[in-house]
């Protein structure tokens, strides 16, 4: 009997781990340390959707700010080109793409919450 239990917790053990591995090979949400300037380009979420469309220049620094109380995120639509997380009522910054275009976005927690960044 001791040993059918050891190998139901190996077997456990082995499936989770395979999860959790598989987990890692996840990219983390960019984080930047970058501060935009004072009364630049600024991505604003209130009342659970984002502020207008936004043009700005390749690379420029996005001041993005929270209102809301609850974690968001504002996430390009095609993968893997931002992904930046914003703690409710704080602030984070976004670096535009180097690659002229539109992009769109959307929050990962809501996503009925979407917008537009023009680059050019």
């Amino acid at each position: 009997m001791n040993r059918l239990a050891m190998l139901v917790v190996a077997a456990c053990l082995g499936a989770w781990l395979t999860v959790a591995c598989s987990q890692a090979d996840h990219a983390a949400p960019q984080q930047s340390t970058v501060q935009p300037a004072p009364g630049g380009p600024t991505i604003t979420i209130a009342g659970m959707g984002f502020s207008k469309a936004l043009t700005v220049a390749p690379g420029t620094h996005i001041a993005i700010v929270n209102d809301d109380e609850v974690e968001h995120s504002v996430t390009s639509r095609d993968k893997g080109v931002f992904d930046v997380h914003v703690d409710g009522k704080g602030r984070a910054t976004l670096t535009a793409p180097d690659k002229p275009g539109q992009y769109a976005f959307y929050c990962l927690y809501h996503p009925a919450m979407v917008g537009t960044l023009t680059v050019r």
